[in-house]
């Protein structure tokens, strides 16, 4: 294994006001707007990989890919790929092979799937995905390592909130970019940002507020969460 330093970890949410990523229908709730979602669409094109929880791909479906034309044709003249690698992390490997994570666009596609389920990952996506062994259970940190070997310097963890609670309790984020969209969900049914943890960021240590931002009727709040992060 490489002795790269550990990629740059950005996490990426948007909530409600009361701290909710959705609502508990079947249809995805628009928490951000145009402009905001222009705005992540540039900060996933800065990055080498998007990361997400198996959870997220089997109810959001998402592309994970960069938008704007321009941006991946930046990359692309950059010597980079159109779009960052894709990421997930399985514990069981229920993963559907026609998800759009999997069949959307030309971007590398990596699985670290625990030591268990490895057979049966490689079975059900391995034409589709790199699967990797990420130990049981599957630790971000190891993850993370391996990203570097691999030439992965900077990540964007998009969700959802356990993958994100894995990664705050752990200390390997370096920065959090939270939206707040202009409205309640009220529904404990619902998904919140993250549950119950033990994380490094409390009332004796609070995280470092580097820059609140409107966008349109939303407000974005950037974190630093580590030295790595600059200001601006």
């Amino acid at each position: 294994m490489s002795c790269a330093p550990r990629p740059y970890v950005l996490l990426s949410c948007a909530t409600s006001i009361d701290g909710y990523i959705d609502d508990a229908s079947d249809q995805r709730l628009l928490l951000s707007n145009e402009d905001d979602l222009d705005r992540v669409d540039a900060v996933r094109a800065s990055c080498d990989a998007i990361l997400v929880g198996a959870g997220t791909v089997r109810r959001d479906d998402p592309r994970l890919l960069v938008r704007s034309a321009s941006r991946r044709a930046e990359r692309v003249a950059s010597g980079r790929p159109a779009s960052p690698t894709k990421v997930t992390l399985t514990a069981h490997g229920d993963l559907d092979p026609t998800a759009r994570f999997f069949t959307a666009g030309e971007s590398a596609r990596l699985v670290y799937c625990a030591t268990g389920a490895l057979e049966k990952t490689q079975e059900r996506i391995g034409r589709q995905a790199t699967v990797v062994d990420a130990g049981d259970p599957v630790d971000p940190g190891w993850l993370l390592t391996d990203l570097a070997a691999r030439g992965v310097r900077r990540v964007m963890v998009e969700g959802g909130g356990t993958v994100h609670a894995q990664f705050l309790a752990a200390g390997l984020a370096d920065e959090l970019h939270l939206v707040v969209a202009p409205f309640f969900v009220g529904d404990g049914r619902a998904p919140r940002f993250v549950g119950e943890g033990n994380f490094p960021w409390h009332p004796g240590h609070r995280a470092r507020l580097a820059e609140a931002r409107q966008i349109g009727d939303v407000v974005l709040l950037r974190y630093a969460l580590s030295d790595r992060c600059a200001e601006t």
